[in-house]
Parts: structure tokens; sequence; C-alpha cells
């Protein structure tokens, strides 16, 4: 049908175009915060355009679900205000049959967001936390930026150095703050780099440096010159294999693991294309509009719809984590009841003339509030 294929080609305009808007939000959203990580030495500056990515990739099924909805019920409701609507029921059509092409549209987002569910936003997850582990187990002096004062893992360091040179990080003038037992030690030196003793231990080596321990101007002050200087670094462990985080976890171990936190987790995967699905269909009777109305807040309806619907998704994913619900009695009840509002929204739309719709009684009610108005008059 000629109809229902332009119809399908407006929502697809419809939806790169909010898709667009959605996705460059979320994108200049992640980049502040990666960058705020980056420049407070939480993450390595290398590493900043792969979070992005990652990080992306984690919206992504949040935002196809609302691109989804949204563009559908923009099509609708551009039907109802240029009057098209009225040619659709004129020429014997039911609301119901937009249900095809709609799917027909919606069914490939549907399958989208599983498999950004299921499949990509855990390894993207997992990827992100392996970038973020790998910058924390290294070690203090090579997570140090040019430029910048960084507080070692122990909390009792300060180093600061000017440059980095050659492919072994050989760092330039160097310079240290520790603080023990002993009192406060200062440490400059022309440049320093990182050994390994025999039993793994590793060792700050600095050349050409100064040593400053105690206050200036007391009896115990001292200070001495080196040409070579070690220090014991903090050992900091490299298996890069330690607790993933549960949204890490692929879906297939997933299934095999019975605890309350990969049980939450299944629930939040599972609940991302059954959002989408009755979303879609949900954009349908909610993108009704008077046309001599001038103006519609569908949209602001559809954006509390939305939200409402994810909390609700998120409360019941925290009952099943702490043990409250079980997941065979939570994963589908709330998608039941929207299903049902579906229906209800439908058959609301479908019975606007009979004679006990709520509209339709509100229509009776106020004719006879104006009979009695006039008959009073006269």
């Amino acid at each position: 049908m000629i109809f229902q294929r332009a119809l399908r080609r407006e929502m697809a305009s419809a939806a790169g175009a909010t898709f667009t808007v959605l996705f460059s939000i979320s994108v200049t959203w992640t980049l502040i915060g990666v960058l705020g990580k980056a420049a407070g030495g939480k993450v390595a500056s290398g590493d900043v355009i792969a979070l992005i990515a990652f990080a992306a990739l984690n919206y992504l099924p949040t935002i196809v679900i609302l691109t989804s909805f949204i563009s559908v019920l923009m099509v609708v409701t551009r039907t109802y205000r240029d009057s098209e609507m009225v040619v659709w029921f004129a020429s014997g059509l039911s609301l119901t049959r937009w249900i095809k092409p709609v799917l027909s549209f919606g069914l490939p987002l549907v399958l989208l967001t599983a498999g950004l569910s299921f499949i990509a936003t855990p390894w993207a997850q997992l990827k992100s936390s392996e970038y973020v582990d790998r910058f924390e187990k290294r070690e203090d002096l090579q997570k140090v930026s040019p430029g910048q004062f960084k507080e070692s893992a122990s909390a009792n360091r300060i180093f600061f150095v000017e440059g980095v040179a050659g492919e072994k990080a050989v760092v330039q003038n160097v310079f240290v703050n520790t603080v023990d037992e002993h009192g406060t030690a200062v440490v400059v030196a022309r440049e320093g780099v990182i050994n390994t003793g025999p039993k793994g231990e590793r060792y700050l080596v600095l050349k050409n440096g100064r040593r400053y321990q105690g206050t200036p101007g007391q009896s115990d002050f001292q200070t001495m010159e080196f040409e070579s200087y070690s220090m014991r670094v903090t050992p900091r462990n490299q298996d890069l294999d330690a607790e993933r985080n549960i949204n890490a976890v692929p879906t297939m171990e997933l299934l095999t693991d019975n605890s309350n936190f990969a049980r939450a987790e299944l629930l939040w995967r599972i609940a991302s294309p059954a959002t989408c699905l009755i979303l879609i269909l949900l954009a349908i009777p909610l993108g009704f509009v008077n046309p001599r109305a001038g103006s519609s807040a569908n949209l602001i309806i559809a954006l509390l719809i939305f939200f409402s619907y994810s909390n609700l998704v998120k409360l019941v994913e925290a009952s099943v984590k702490q043990g409250k619900a079980s997941f065979v009695m939570s994963w589908w009840p709330l998608h039941l009841l929207a299903l049902l509002l579906v229906l209800a929204l439908f058959a609301w739309r479908l019975n606007l003339n009979h004679r006990y719709h709520p509209l339709a009684l509100l229509s009776a009610l106020k004719r006879n509030r104006v009979a009695d108005t006039k008959a009073e008059l006269k």
C-alpha cells in the first residue's frame, strides 16, 4: 500500500532526526565527564576516545527506545493535526490498521535494542572497566601526567614531572614530596625511571638530584646531593581479571548465575526490548490531538511516560537485587500492565462514539448544562 510505504518513510525520517539529536546530547555529556576524569588523573588521556565510544554504546539502548517512541508519536500526531486521520477514518479504516506499518518500522529497532542490551552493552562495559583498571594498576610515576601534581596510591607522596622522554618513559625534572614517620622529605632530580628488583619489587631511581629532610631553620634539617637515589614504589597488582562489574558479565554467564545481582541485571536486559515494543504500540493511540486545538502536550506526556516506565523497571530491578522479589514473578507483570494500558487506549480511541464513552458522557453533560442555563434565562 502506497500510504503505508509513505508512512514508514516518514517515521524513518523522524527517527533519523530524533536519534541525531539524542545521540549528540549523550555524546556531549559523556565527553564532558570523560575529559573531567582525564584532567583529574583518573583515566589515561590516551584512552579518552575509546572510553567515550564505550560510554556512548552503553547509552544506545535507551536512545533507540526513546527514538522509536518519539518518531511514531510525532508521525501520528502530525496526521491528526493535518486532518489526514479524518480522511483515514472517513475511508472506513480503523486505528488498528496502523499497527502493521508501525510494527514493520519498529520491529527492526526492537531487535536492535535486544542486540545492544544482550551483547553490545555488556561488552562495552567490560572494555571500559578494563581500560580504567589497567590505568589504576599502573605504577604511581607512570600515572603522572607532565605538568601535573599527582598523589600516590598510598596517599603519602606527591609526584610532579616536567616531561616524559623515550620508550622506557624516563621522566625529567622530577619532584617528590614524601610524608612518613620521620617527617617530610623533598627530593628533586633531573630524571627518573622505574626499575625492577631481583624479587620483583619496584624502585623509582632518581639521578642527579638533591634531597631535603626536616623543617628549614631547625637543627634537624638535612640536605644532600646524589648521583643516584632509589625509593621503593608501592607495589600494584597487575592482574586484570579481578572481580568484574555485574553489568559487564556476558548474558550467557548471567543465565547460569543464580545470585540476586545477576537476576536483576538479566531483568534489566530483558526489559529493554520489551519496553521498546510496548512504547511503539502505545504511541499510536497516544498520538491523538484535536486539530482545532493548535497545540498538543503529547510529547511532554510521552517523555513522562518513558521516564516513569524506566523508573518502575529500575524499582523492580532493585527489589530483585535486594531479594525482596523473585525474578520469575518480577520480569513480566510490569510489561503486562503496560500492554493492558495500550489495549485500553486503543479501546478508548476506537469507541469514541459509544454512548457510554467518557468523552460522550462529558459532552452530554455539557449540553445538559447549556440547556438548563437557557431554560433559566427564559
